[in-house]
């Protein structure tokens, strides 16, 4: 499969070096609109500086490709997107779907109108500590989720668009918590409370702390707390969790999973007393792939054999929906009806 990647500065790292290591996808040509960008990463990667194009347009015409790879930021993405559908090409495309809900929406309209596969990278879904919770929540032990609280506390400085966005944390990094509690539960968010602030040493333009309340479809309820301008005691980036279920509960610290379960109820003199089993470290799940390389081949499946892709746009729109109800409910300090 030959795509075009559009962007191969920042994240395009990620996506160029998946590529590389596949051997089923190749480089029909590139997007860059950076000139210096375009150089320096033609030399790291052994690019043909022939092949790197400044608009999609431009490459579509010189070259014959397969699908499309959009590694832009995100107000740029339903450009990208709409243009490679239009043209009659896939496109994987990073997280999120687009900057802002109008687009997303556009993206799916076009991808519905076209029949043309729109596939977003909600890369946290395919690790191996994310497949072992949800095969945990999945396998029934520990019965019904009833409530869940997740964690994230870090202290990046990326610079560029991030930290000049209005709710960076929101849309650009608590969307992969977010969508994962949609895998974890396998459920929508119904309602959402929320507040963002910035704390007062923060380098980023737009609030970069925030917590939120939601309720899901399923009755299930979430807590979340996060902050990308922590200054010290960081969790990991998968975020700590814990998930309160019928017959147990799951804990996840620092990337590493216990579980205990209930193993009765027994009626003595004194009342009621819970009979337990012993705390489990559970080990994580073997990945013949992981995170973009997963996504990449999983993207290569569908487009040249006609496998399904989980992360559609018509799906991860929902996450979207629940991304910008956060922002929503940050904003008018209500709740939020999705």
């Amino acid at each position: 499969m030959k795509v075009i990647q559009v962007g191969i500065g920042g994240m395009g790292n990620a996506w160029l070096g998946a590529a590389q290591r596949s051997p089923q996808v190749g480089f029909a040509g590139f997007v860059e609109i950076d000139k210096e960008i375009a150089r320096a990463q033609s030399e790291a990667y052994n690019l043909d500086r022939a092949l790197i194009f400044e608009s999609l347009p431009a490459a579509l015409e010189a070259v014959e490709a397969d699908a499309v790879i959009n590694v832009t930021p995100p107000e740029v993405h339903r450009q990208i997107c709409v243009c490679a559908m239009e043209a009659g090409l896939p496109v994987l495309t990073e997280k999120p779907l687009a900057g802002s809900l109008d687009d997303a929406r556009a993206i799916v309209e076009t991808a519905n109108a076209t029949g043309i596969l729109c596939s977003v990278a909600q890369n946290y879904r395919y690790r191996p500590l994310t497949q072992t919770i949800k095969a945990i929540l999945a396998g029934g032990e520990l019965g019904t989720v009833a409530a869940l609280r997740c964690e994230f506390f870090r202290g990046p400085h990326f610079g560029g668009f991030r930290e000049r966005m209005a709710q960076p944390l929101i849309i650009d990094m608590s969307i992969h918590h977010f969508d994962l509690m949609r895998l974890f539960l396998d459920s929508d968010a119904l309602s959402i409370s929320a507040r963002s602030w910035n704390p007062p040493w923060s380098w980023f333009d737009g609030d970069a702390s925030a917590a939120a309340q939601i309720e899901f479809a399923n009755g299930a309820q979430a807590s979340y707390i996060g902050s990308w301008c922590s200054q010290a005691l960081e969790t990991s980036w998968n975020a700590n969790w814990r998930f309160e279920c019928e017959r147990g509960a799951l804990l996840v610290e620092d990337d590493r999973v216990t579980a205990q379960q209930l193993l009765s109820v027994d009626e003595g003199a004194r009342g009621l007393a819970s009979q337990h089993g012993e705390v489990r470290a559970i080990s994580p799940i073997g990945m013949e792939r992981e995170s973009q390389d997963y996504l990449l081949h999983e993207f290569y499946e569908a487009v040249m054999r006609g496998e399904s892709v989980a992360t559609t746009a018509q799906d991860n729109i929902h996450t979207v929906e629940f991304v910008f109800g956060v922002v929503e409910a940050c904003d008018s300090g209500g709740l939020i009806n999705l």
